[in-house]
């Protein structure tokens, strides 16, 4: 691909994972508007490239999309309520901001002729899986989080566009990232407890929860892998995004504690999950990506104690 020639847009472009596409895709020269209404996304992560341009706004007003996108040749849709653990607290909001947002951003990419369509998705939509690691086709449990549910009527309809419409789309299933720019999930919230009282720490389940993570440059280099080289049959590319390895909340607890060079007594909640929705095990398949030729380039414990090291560095992220 020839990004020069291209104007993207990155929904959500002023988040954790957003940032780091919109950094990569104004280094390969391309032009890319940046649009966040900063619920959640930071001012200091948005790229200060000349060729970054800024859009404020919230994409439930269908017009913010529809301004935006206008001349533009690929939309990234990042933008997002990613708070898995409190869903049941505000059961409308996964809808909205997901689903509704999704409705609104494919629309205005068919208002536009906007055909390349690329959506981070998620490995939560597999659920309490029996298959292991989880592969693409896994047939799909019944949902055990709003988010999860959430994102499966995204898939519905972003599948739906291609197929109804000409979308050529890539949906692409996450563990949980980690790295620099990172804000929320279990890292940040095991440090701001250990920063308040480094003699103990609450951990949410029995600690035996594992689960696969994977850096945020490791991600954002398997997302444009996938855009350059995915050959599937269709205009319909799903891919997995995942470490080959995983860990449990105890091994990554002990890695923090060891970077941070202290030894709080632990206090587990109990049981096998953190929270109504949790799945106790992820671990996905990822051998259609790493036949494209993409291979992960750090490790779980290294990606977890560069997390860290960016959270003792820059304390605004923690607000």
């Amino acid at each position: 691909m020839n990004y020069a020639n291209k104007r993207f847009a990155v929904t959500g472009g002023a988040g954790f994972i957003g940032s780091h596409m919109v950094d990569a895709l104004a280094a390969r020269g391309a032009r890319v508007t940046v649009v966040d209404d900063f619920s959640t996304g930071f001012q200091e992560f948005v790229s200060k490239h000349e060729n970054v341009t800024l859009v404020r706004g919230d994409l439930l007003d269908p017009e913010v999309p529809k301004r935006a996108f206008e001349g533009h040749d690929f939309v990234f849709h990042f933008a997002a309520n990613a708070d898995v653990r409190d869903g049941l607290k505000h059961p409308r909001k996964d809808v909205e901001q997901n689903t509704l947002v999704t409705h609104n951003v494919l629309e205005a990419c068919r208002a536009h002729g906007i055909k390349d369509f690329g959506f981070s998705s998620t490995g939560a939509l597999y659920g309490d899986t029996a298959v292991l690691p989880t592969p693409e086709d896994a047939p799909f449990p019944i949902q055990t989080s709003l988010y999860g549910a959430s994102k499966v009527a995204c898939e519905g309809l972003i599948t739906a566009y291609a197929f109804g419409y000409g979308f050529r789309v890539y949906i692409y299933r996450f563990v949980s990232m980690l790295g620099p720019r990172y804000t929320h999930g279990h890292v940040a919230d095991f440090y701001r407890q250990l920063r308040a009282h480094p003699d103990h720490l609450d951990v949410l389940g029995d600690g035996n929860q594992q689960k696969s993570y994977l850096h945020v440059t490791d991600c954002i280099s398997a997302m444009l892998t996938v855009v350059e080289k995915s050959k599937m049959p269709n205009d319909v590319h799903i891919y997995n995004l995942g470490h080959t390895e995983w860990i449990s909340v105890k091994e990554s607890v002990g890695v923090i504690c060891k970077e941070l060079g202290i030894s709080p007594k632990l206090n587990f909640a109990g049981g096998d999950r953190g929270w109504v929705g949790d799945a106790p095990k992820i671990l996905l398949d990822t051998k259609r990506l790493r036949a494209l030729g993409w291979t992960d380039t750090r490790s779980v414990a290294d990606s977890v104690r560069d997390t860290l090291r960016f959270l003792k560095e820059n304390a605004y992220a923690l607000r």
